[in-house]
């Protein structure tokens, strides 16, 4: 549906494991002093501060975590590093560099592998991330995509999911269950087409939608604006799963309670209507979507002001006790307590 049947095809076969690395990574620049040595011996070479070092690892793999049929191999690229970046971020820390690690079947020509390599480098030039190295090898179908990220941090900084406390507030960054929506759009769409190849699909009013599940951005910019606000979180976690199952994450590592509002949860005006359109409720979607890669984090109460107001984060409850369990309050003052799976409208 994406591929241009007519454009040259180069078999990566003819360059081998050694020439496709040498091709694939030629452009990549150092920005880093801790990195010494990059892509070309047998091992990268960190320059070991006096900090912390962070170290996290995503696997993607086609026909689980993608489409290819939707998603371009440049956008792939460069969410494959997003999702790594952000776990990076959600410990208080900057990324500074990343190894991918790639399985690639026949059907890939080097020009498909050159367009998944651009997105990564997009997004490397982006966050100011170096590649240091990974490894190319052959899959018997389909693509698989492994991304570590690596990471620095003071030790006062480092942030864990197991520091709320009762009384604390809960806070999430931007907006949520965008994502989610992006993919039932498109996985329609994918089923429009494959009745009828000829009908165009008419996305103008889903772009917000779509940007968020083809190209989502982790927030570099939280941790940033936390430390001139003089905030430390408690706690914090990136949004992967959906909100209930991190909350519960933060909840369970740190043995407290929670109550979630649903009035609070921030949602985008395409998420409203698009559940409309959908007929699913916006709050499940919310928590229970995933793949926002926004920040959820935990704040003393006492740092309420500082926060207050902000247009990047929403006070959306606060931490309780354990033996209150941890619980939504819905719009009718009812309180359900949170699963940590999607609903039923969420499955398949």
């Amino acid at each position: 549906m994406l591929e241009d049947k007519n454009q040259s095809r180069t078999s990566l076969s003819e360059l081998g494991e050694f020439g496709l690395i040498n091709h694939i990574t030629k452009h990549f620049k150092i920005n880093h002093a801790s990195t010494v040595k990059a892509v070309g011996d047998d091992a990268a070479v960190l320059d070991a501060s006096e900090q912390q070092t962070l170290v996290t690892t995503d696997l993607l793999i086609e026909g689980v975590h993608f489409d290819l049929s939707y998603m371009p191999l440049k956008h792939l690229g460069y969410k494959s590093v997003m999702v790594n970046l952000s776990d990076v971020y959600a410990m208080n820390g900057n990324a500074e560099q990343i190894t991918v690690s790639i399985a690639v079947s026949n059907r890939f020509p080097l020009e498909a592998i050159e367009e998944l390599y651009a997105g990564i480098q997009l997004a490397c030039e982006t966050y100011n991330v170096d590649l240091i190295g990974g490894d190319t090898t052959s899959s018997t179908k389909g693509i698989l995509i492994s991304v570590t990220a690596i990471g620095k941090a003071a030790k006062e900084d480092v942030v864990y999911r197991s520091g709320a406390k009762d009384t604390d507030l809960v806070v999430v960054s931007g907006d949520l269950g965008a994502a989610y929506l992006g993919l039932q759009v498109l996985e329609r769409e994918k089923q429009v087409f494959q009745v009828n190849p000829n009908n165009q699909p008419e996305l103008d009013q889903y772009t917000y939608l779509i940007e968020r599940q083809l190209k989502p951005e982790a927030r570099k910019d939280v941790p940033k604006l936390l430390k001139e606000l003089e905030v430390k979180p408690t706690s914090m976690i990136d949004i992967s799963d959906g909100l209930s199952s991190e909350i519960m994450h933060i909840c369970s590592q740190s043995k407290v309670g929670c109550k979630i509002y649903e009035e609070k949860i921030p949602l985008d005006p395409q998420v409203i209507s698009a559940c409309e359109e959908f007929d699913i409720d916006s709050t499940m979607v919310a928590l229970s979507g995933g793949e926002d890669y926004e920040l959820l984090f935990t704040v003393s109460i006492d740092d309420y002001e500082k926060i207050k107001g902000n247009p990047h984060l929403t006070v959306i409850g606060h931490i309780t006790e354990q033996n209150q369990g941890m619980n939504l309050v819905t719009r009718a003052n009812q309180e359900i307590e949170l699963k940590a799976q999607g609903w039923n409208a969420l499955k398949g």
